[in-house]
């Protein structure tokens, strides 16, 4: 069947999908199920789905594909949005919404991860063959206190000079942190290049600063300092590149909308990923200030509940919600 055909033999089920959708979405009213048009729009909803997952298959036209992408998310968000607040909000939030979210947004996901893993890797091997090139990334006085900072005889490994107590240090990884994946994320609006920049350029850092370490001799601190707290702030930065891909992806193939329909509609899609990973940047920066920085915990017991922490991020992500979501 050609595209044309596909087309032609459906158009009239998404036509009545969109005229239901404006009226519910417009009123903003929930679809209720028990009436007749809650129930017609449950199922071309349905239908829908399955016409965009053969359309995927078939590897159909962009255009078309941004159209049943938005009228499934469209109609997802007439048929399951609720009037909740407090802990009810955050329990759907968390248990549903999050993770379905990040798997929906999966192609931008692994281009994000991408970006930023395989700097990381590239860059880590060069500096730590090459110790000299950390300072094409930074200064030779942060690269001394970085030294300092990861010393086996440190009070506290990763606190930065001046840094009195632990508490200070929670609030400069929650801002630091936070600002990192903003930049990863509003960078999509320049066409997606600020996203892919930010995300190779921490990556790059990263790479830069774990292979001087590690050529120094300080791998054993430092691997166990970032093991733990990684799981969370790494894929939180990973979900905000993968959001500012997906507004440059708008920006760049609008489909049949302008580009600010394009703009908007992919906007309030990333929304949630936004809330979740600032969350996980919130936890993050909470086990890097009190759990990574403690010197006196074994360097087994940091690996053992970073490996916890990281098939809890996976395994929550690919797993939470698919009951609730089939």
């Amino acid at each position: 069947m050609t595209p044309l055909q596909f087309e032609a033999l459906y158009q009239s089920e998404w036509q009545e999908l969109e005229g239901l959708l404006q009226r519910f979405l417009g009123g903003r009213r929930k679809a209720d199920g028990a009436t007749p048009q809650g129930e017609r729009l449950a199922a071309l909803y349905r239908r829908v789905c399955e016409q965009l997952a053969l359309a995927r298959a078939r590897s159909y036209p962009a255009y078309m594909l941004d159209r049943l992408e938005r009228l499934t998310g469209d109609a997802h968000q007439a048929i399951y949005q609720r009037r909740e607040f407090g802990i009810a909000a955050l329990r759907r939030l968390v248990s549903e919404e999050f993770p379905v979210t990040v798997r929906a947004h999966a192609a931008y996901i692994l281009v994000a991860a991408a970006l930023l893993v395989l700097p990381t890797l590239i860059v880590g091997l060069l500096v730590y063959y090459r110790p000299d090139l950390i300072l094409a990334v930074v200064d030779a006085r942060t690269a001394a206190s970085f030294e300092q900072m990861y010393s086996p005889v440190a009070g506290s490994i990763g606190r930065l000079r001046g840094a009195n107590t632990d508490w200070v240090m929670f609030g400069y990884y929650i801002m630091h942190n936070i600002g990192i994946s903003f930049q990863c994320f509003a960078g999509g609006l320049i066409a997606g290049v600020g996203s892919i920049f930010f995300l190779i350029y921490n990556g790059a850092s990263i790479g830069a600063v774990a292979g001087y370490l590690t050529q120094r001799g300080l791998g054993v601190t430092f691997y166990p300092f970032v093991a733990t707290h990684s799981a969370f702030e790494l894929t939180a930065i990973v979900l905000a590149g993968a959001a500012g891909l997906r507004l440059g992806h708008s920006l760049l193939v609008p489909g049949r909308s302008t580009r600010l329909q394009s703009l908007v509609s992919a906007t309030r899609r990333c929304t949630v990923l936004l809330y979740g990973s600032t969350v996980m940047l919130v936890i993050a920066a909470g086990i890097e200030a009190f759990w990574s920085s403690a010197p006196w915990l074994p360097p087994g017991v940091k690996y053992g509940v970073a490996s916890l922490c990281w098939l809890s991020v996976l395994g929550y992500l690919t797993l939470q919600g698919r009951r609730r979501a089939g």
